[in-house]
């Protein structure tokens, strides 16, 4: 018989098992990810991506202005979730019957993690170099950069030199890094194909023209995208926090309770960059009859706290629950190695009430 405890108790914690897995996979759904990431190579973060979640975070914290959650200031789009990607595509033979062919490359990136419903809403193409900049060799010479649309965006086999040209620019000089606006095509691509396949060249008047470039390092392609349920700027959060916390109300009503949650306690401490935790809270306390002016109530909660006092086993108390609730940013690594920020509605309980 004292088997039998021992039998309940592992049935039991396989029940439990599968529901705390289907929850967490609902939620990762929620934020955009068909399974937990288990990144192989972890990244460095793109300076840009650390820029723009440290301002997300002090903005959110001053609590003065409402941060608008649908539109990334950095860039002037509309956008909640920013990636970047990494080029996936081979250097190619540099074969040029005029002139002198410094670099030729295919550029692969796979944007299939995109939701359907997303809307891309900008995209950066990204070169860099090893050095700060390269200069012709002799005065007056320029380099030529192309930028095609592949014939073949598969790694099958190179591509055929592409019909449409998607940029053309001279430069008197390279960069470290090189940025290039290709939104109406990364657009027109990702809705056709979900690979985005391009062909680019770099090229001299001479063969000394091409020195340096050798130490070209990679390419990268940020992507803004509107996706989820983007909700337009509130009103500020300081001021929605001082009116309900103006007086001091007795700690057995409804009210906002702290909690910390720590995503190493839930498992995903691998994946996501930061933050590390945040301060969630949540809600906890009585609805009583008569509902008071500090507790966030509707007129059906209160009918229903009368006819409670009536017929309290008939009728329950209304239940404390969020009623404004504050997103969060998040730095983390997706299914795919890349690395994403995303800005996530309703993570924090700013307000409760009765309802």
């Amino acid at each position: 018989m004292w088997l039998l405890p021992s039998v309940v108790w592992a049935l039991l914690s396989s029940i439990l098992g599968s529901e705390l897995s289907f929850q967490e996979s609902s939620l990762l759904r929620s934020l955009g990810l068909s399974t937990r990431p288990s990144p192989k190579s972890f990244k460095p973060v793109p300076h840009v991506l650390w820029r723009i979640f440290q301002e997300r975070r002090r903005l959110l914290s001053a609590d003065e202005e409402p941060v608008d959650n649908c539109r990334v200031e950095e860039f002037s789009v509309p956008g909640n979730i920013i990636r970047v990607f990494s080029d996936q595509g081979p250097f190619l033979p540099k074969e040029q019957p005029q002139g002198w062919l410094c670099l030729r490359k295919l550029l692969l990136f796979n944007l299939s993690v995109l939701d359907e419903r997303e809307r891309l809403t900008m995209a950066q193409l990204e070169l860099k170099f090893h050095q700060n900049s390269y200069q012709p060799s002799s005065q007056g010479e320029v380099f030529e950069l192309r930028l095609y649309q592949s014939a073949r965006g598969s790694p099958q086999g190179p591509p055929q030199p592409g019909q449409e040209l998607l940029v053309g620019q001279s430069l008197a000089q390279l960069h470290k890094s090189l940025v290039l606006d290709v939104s109406a095509a990364a657009r027109k691509g990702w809705r056709s194909s979900r690979t985005l396949g391009w062909l680019l060249e770099i090229s001299g008047a001479t063969r000394g023209g091409c020195s340096g470039i050798d130490s070209f390092l990679d390419t990268s392609l940020l992507v803004v995208s509107l996706g989820g349920q983007c909700q337009a700027p509130r009103s500020s959060r300081r001021s929605r926090r001082s009116s309900g916390h103006s007086q001091v109300m007795p700690s057995n009503l409804c009210k906002p309770r702290r909690l910390f949650i720590s995503f190493s306690d839930v498992g995903w401490e691998k994946w996501i960059i930061a933050p590390q935790g945040y301060l969630a809270n949540y809600c906890r306390g009585e609805c009583p009859f008569p509902l008071s002016a500090e507790i966030n109530s509707t007129n059906h909660a209160v009918l229903q706290t009368m006819v409670h006092s009536q017929d309290p086993r008939g009728t329950p108390q209304p239940c404390c629950v969020p009623v404004r609730l504050s997103p969060i940013s998040i730095l983390y690594y997706d299914n795919s190695d890349n690395v994403v920020l995303r800005h996530y509605e309703d993570m924090v309980v700013d307000e409760c009430g009765c309802r």
